[in-house]
């Protein structure tokens, strides 16, 4: 496949793997993060320092892409993080950065190359979002939130061609991430201590939920950009497009089945 792919947060779990595949199979891949160090070792990936929340750095990312390649068909929207904890405890502040990194990194990119794409007269946006954005759990409220407004976002951007992936628990960075999240937004004494000890326990990379691992998400976002006729919606298991279908048709049987888990 002669394509040129952008892929965002490639420098770890579910983004890295990607990346290597989508090299692999032979794609032009260029692979944006903060921190490079795990891509330098790649030599199939162009490795381009990208901080979704900058705007200079992200028109950089394309330009240097646009530079080497003069264009670019496939925009993998990967970069996220999980900021969780009590809505009374996180700031403003954070609140704001969790959707700068999750929702507003996406869409200016998006941006960024929508112009190019129609010039191409072809092109595709894979937004990796979450079951998340459709269910919700305890001190999740702004990750969820922001994945919420991502996939109603790509929705309407759809008309050119933008597809969402949800993947569920998966054993990567993310989960690490989340659970230090919880940690830091979680004082000692705090009345939200057994739950976010219960929290915790449930993203742990060994618990029941996080059975997917970043390889196996790597094959549905491959699958995503590449389906000659792509679906809306790509999920990893059926029990992960199961859960969505509940929560969002059956709204009551979701929350009993989620007040009852945390009894």
């Amino acid at each position: 496949m002669d394509k040129v792919v952008a892929i965002t947060g490639a420098s770890s779990g579910m983004g890295l793997e990607t990346a290597k595949l989508m090299a692999k199979a032979g794609l032009t891949v260029y692979g944006g993060a903060r921190h490079l160090d795990k891509l330098r070792g790649i030599t199939d990936v162009h490795s381009v320092k990208l901080d979704v929340t900058d705007t200079a750095s992200k028109q950089h990312f394309v330009d240097t892409i646009m530079k080497e390649q003069g264009r670019i068909d496939i925009l993998i929207n990967s970069a996220g993080y999980g900021e969780l904890g009590p809505v009374e405890n996180i700031s403003m502040a954070t609140a704001h950065q969790q959707f700068e990194t999750n929702f507003f990194g996406a869409a200016e990119l998006a941006q960024l190359v929508l112009p190019i794409m129609r010039h191409q007269r072809g092109g595709r946006i894979v937004n990796i979002s979450s079951v998340g954005g459709d269910i919700y759990s305890p001190l999740g409220a702004y990750y969820h939130a922001s994945k919420a407004a991502l996939q109603q976002w790509s929705d309407t951007l759809d008309l050119i061609r933008s597809v969402v992936v949800q993947p569920s628990g998966t054993r990567s960075t993310w989960g690490a991430v989340a659970r230090e999240k919880i940690r830091q937004n979680v004082p000692n004494g705090s009345a939200y201590a057994d739950l976010a000890e219960l929290m915790t326990t449930t993203l742990a990379d060994d618990a029941q939920g996080m059975s997917a691992t970043s390889s196996d998400l790597a094959q549905v976002i491959f699958k995503a950009a590449t389906d000659v006729i792509p679906k809306r919606r790509y999920f990893n298991a059926v029990r992960d497009r199961v859960t969505v279908f509940v929560a969002r048709a059956l709204p009551n049987i979701f929350r009993r089945r989620l007040q009852h888990s945390l009894e």
